[in-house]
C-alpha cells in the first residue's frame, strides 16, 4: 500500500512549490501549486480576500486610504500563509486594472515592497489578456484551435484571440463588473448601463476579432464561472432536460438571456432572489452588471455559445513561471491530466479512485527503482526499450482508469475499461497511439498477461510491445501490493544482488499479527505476489524475490479502520471547484502535502 507522505521531495527540482497572487479590482487571490515534470501543475490551495480596490475612488481616480489598508492586510495574510512553506522561488504578484489605472499606484507598490518585501508587477491590459489565455490552455483542450477568450474582471474586460499558444489579438476595455455597478447599477440606471456598454464595445477595436475569426469562445473569471453555475443549477427545466447530468462547463447566449431577464426582473437590491438563482451574497452584489455586460459582448460579436474555463490569470502566471524553468515544458500536460481525472471521476464509485491513486505511489517507486537499477536497465536496452517520464504518464493514467469498467459490473470489467478509454473520446491532448497504450495497460491489469500475438498489440512495433509488457508488469505488481491484506508498508526499493533482484519493503505494519518472524512475513507476502513476480521474471529474464527490512518492521492493531472521505462531500466540492480533484489526489499521492499547514485550507 502507498507510503504516507513525507517532506523529502518538497524541495525536489521536479516537485516544486510555487505561488502566484492576482491583485484584482474586486479581490486578491492567492494560488499555491506544485510543479511536476513537463510543466504539469497541481493546484493545492487557494485563498481569496475581498479587497474591493475599485470601490469609492477619490475624485482623481486614486485608490482611497482605506482601500490601500485593505490591500496591505490581504497581502499580509497571504504572506503569513506562505512563510512556513518551502517555496521554490518568491511568489509572483501581478496587479490588474484597479492598480494599473490608479494615479497613486506608486504609493501602494512602495508600501508593499517596504512592508512585505514583495515586488508587484503591474500588467498592461494586453499582457493580462495573454496570461489569461495561457491559463485557459491549462484547463481546456483547445491548443490546436483558434479561440477567443473573454475575461470579465472588476475593473476591465480582457479579450484575446490565440492559437497554438500564440496571441494573435489582445485588447482590454475599461468595462468591469465592479466599476459598472458603482457607476450605473447602484444609481438605478440600467438603460444607461446598456447604452454605455454598447457604445464602448462598438468604439473599440473588437471589430478585428470578427476579421480574424475563431473556432471557440471561452469565458474565464469568477463572474463567468458563477453565471455558468447558475445556468446549470438554476432550474431552467425546458433548457436543461436534454443535457446530461454531468456538468458541461458551457452555456448558450439564449440561456444567458433568460438569466439576465430573471436578474432584471428581481429588482435592484433583491439579495435573496439573487441567491436563489445560485449566486453567493458577495457575487450577487455585482452580478447584474457582469451578466448584462457578458450578454452585450456575445450579441456584439455574434457568439451563440461559450465554453467556460476553470483556470484564468493565476494559473497563467504560474504556467509562465514553469515554462521559463522547465526545458521540457508541455503546454498540453495539464489538459491531459485533467481529462484523465475527469474520466476517472465520472466512473468513480465505492472510493475506487482513491484506491487507484494510492496505487500510483507504489508504481512510481517501482518505476523509478527499475530506471535506477543498472542491471534492469541493461535488460531493457537489449530489448531496445528506454523508460522515460512520458511512459510513467501512460502508466499513471492507466492505473487511475483501470477499474472504471466496474461501474457497469465486475465480470469482464477490464475489457470494458479498455473500450471506454479507447473509444469514449474522453482523453484530450493524447495521440491515438498514446490512448491505445493507456487502454491496453488497463485491459491487461488482470487476468491474462499481454502476449505479442494478442489482437490489441498486433499493430504495435516490437519496441512498443515490449514497453507495454514492462509497464504492465509494474502495474500488476503495484496493484497486487496494494491488495495485500496482511501488511502495509512505508518504503519500497528494488535492487540487484548476485543473480537475484530483491523487492525490499520497509517500515511494515502487520495488520493480521500472523507472525513476528520477518522471514515468514516475507514468504507470506511473496506467496501473494508470486503470479505477478513470475511475469516480472518472464519480461526481464531475471529472478526476483521479496524481502523485508527487519529493523523497520513494527506491529499495529489488527484490522485498522481507514479514514474514508465522504464521497457525497467530494462530489459537492467538485461542483464548487474543479481543482479540488487535484487537491484530493494530491493529499494521496504527494510527498509534499505535509508542508501545507491545515489552516491554509480555505474554501473559495
Amino acid at each position: 500500500m502507498l507510503p504516507p507522505p513525507t517532506m523529502e521531495s518538497a524541495t525536489s527540482p521536479h516537485h516544486r512549490l510555487v505561488a502566484a497572487v492576482d491583485m484584482g479590482t474586486n479581490s486578491f487571490k492567492l494560488l499555491l501549486a506544485r510543479a511536476l515534470p513537463s510543466g504539469r501543475l497541481l493546484a493545492l490551495d487557494r485563498l481569496k480576500e475581498p479587497v474591493l480596490l475599485g470601490r469609492g475612488r477619490l475624485p482623481d481616480g486614486s485608490l482611497t486610504p482605506t482601500a490601500l489598508l485593505r490591500a496591505l492586510a490581504a497581502l499580509r495574510s497571504f504572506d503569513a500563509a506562505l512563510r512556513p512553506l518551502p517555496l521554490h522561488r518568491p511568489p509572483r504578484l501581478v496587479a490588474t486594472s484597479a492598480v494599473r489605472d490608479a494615479p497613486n499606484r506608486a504609493d501602494l507598490l512602495s508600501i508593499i515592497r517596504s512592508d512585505l518585501g514583495f515586488n508587484v508587477e503591474v500588467l498592461s491590459g494586453k499582457e493580462e489578456a495573454r496570461l489569461i489565455y495561457l491559463g485557459v490552455l491549462q484547463f481546456l483542450p483547445v491548443y490546436e484551435k483558434s479561440i477567443l477568450t473573454v475575461d470579465i474582471g472588476g475593473g476591465s474586460t480582457e479579450f484575446v484571440v490565440g492559437k497554438r499558444g500564440k496571441v494573435q489579438f489582445a485588447a482590454s476595455l475599461n468595462l468591469g463588473h465592479v466599476s459598472l455597478t458603482e457607476s450605473f447599477v447602484k444609481n438605478g440606471t440600467l438603460d444607461d448601463l446598456r447604452r454605455h456598454i454598447w457604445s464602448a464595445l462598438h468604439q473599440s477595436p473588437l471589430i478585428k476579432i470578427r476579421e480574424l475569426g475563431f473556432d471557440v469562445t471561452v469565458g474565464s473569471s469568477g463572474t463567468i464561472r458563477s453565471i455558468e453555475r447558475a445556468i446549470f443549477l438554476g432550474g431552467y427545466d425546458d433548457l436543461m432536460s436534454s443535457r446530461e447530468f454531468s456538468r458541461e462547463w458551457r452555456f448558450s447566449r439564449e440561456e444567458l438571456r433568460l438569466l439576465v431577464d430573471k436578474l432584471l426582473g428581481l429588482g435592484l437590491g433583491e439579495v435573496e432572489g439573487v441567491r436563489r438563482l445560485g449566486f453567493s451574497k458577495k457575487r450577487g452584489e455585482f452580478i447584474v452588471a457582469g451578466a448584462v455586460l457578458l450578454l452585450e459582448i456575445l450579441e456584439a460579436l455574434g457568439i451563440e455559445n461559450m465554453v467556460v474555463s476553470g483556470y484564468a490569470l493565476g494559473e497563467g502566471v504560474i504556467s509562465e513561471m514553469l515554462a521559463s524553468e522547465c526545458m521540457d515544458f508541455d503546454m498540453n500536460a495539464n489538459v491531459r491530466w485533467r481529462s484523465v481525472i475527469g474520466l476517472a471521476m465520472r466512473y468513480d464509485g465505492d472510493n475506487r479512485m482513491k484506491s487507484a491513486a494510492q496505487c500510483v505511489g507504489t508504481a512510481k517507486e517501482l518505476f523509478d527503482g527499475i530506471r535506477r537499477c543498472d542491471e534492469l536497465t541493461k535488460c531493457l536496452s537489449k530489448a531496445a526499450v528506454c523508460l522515460d517520464e512520458k511512459d510513467f504518464e501512460y502508466l499513471e493514467a492507466a492505473i487511475l482508469l483501470h477499474n472504471i469498467g466496474l461501474l457497469i459490473g465486475k465480470k469482464g470489467y477490464h475489457k470494458r475499461s479498455y473500450k471506454i478509454i479507447k473509444n469514449g473520446g474522453h482523453l484530450h491532448g493524447y495521440s491515438s497511439e498514446e490512448i491505445e497504450i493507456v487502454a491496453v495497460l488497463a485491459r491487461f491489469h488482470r487476468k491474462k498477461f499481454p502476449r505479442a500475438e494478442h489482437d490489441s498489440l498486433k499493430e504495435c512495433s516490437e519496441e512498443m510491445k515490449q514497453k507495454i509488457r514492462v509497464l504492465c508488469t509494474i502495474m500488476r505488481i503495484s496493484l497486487a501490493l496494494q491488495k495485500c491484506q496482511c501488511v502495509t508498508f512505508q518504503g519500497l526499493e528494488i535492487f540487484h544482488t548476485g543473480d537475484v533482484f530483491k523487492l525490499v519493503l520497509s517500515k511494515l505494519k502487520d495488520h493480521l499479527l500472523v507472525s513476528h518472524d520477518v522471514q515468514l512475513k516475507s514468504e507470506t507476502i511473496e506467496a501473494e505476489l508470486r503470479p505477478e513476480l513470475d511475469h516480472f521474471e518472464e519480461v526481464f529474464q531475471q529472478k526476483i524475490c521479496v524481502t523485508i527490512s527487519s529493523e523497520n518492521s513494527e506491529k499495529s492493531a489488527p484490522f485498522p479502520t481507514p479514514k474514508r472521505r465522504n464521497k457525497t462531500s467530494l462530489s459537492n466540492d467538485l461542483e464548487r471547484n474543479p481543482s479540488i480533484v487535484a487537491i484530493y489526489l494530491y493529499n494521496i499521492i504527494s510527498d509534499a502535502v505535509k508542508t501545507v499547514r491545515p489552516c491554509f485550507v480555505k474554501e473559495l
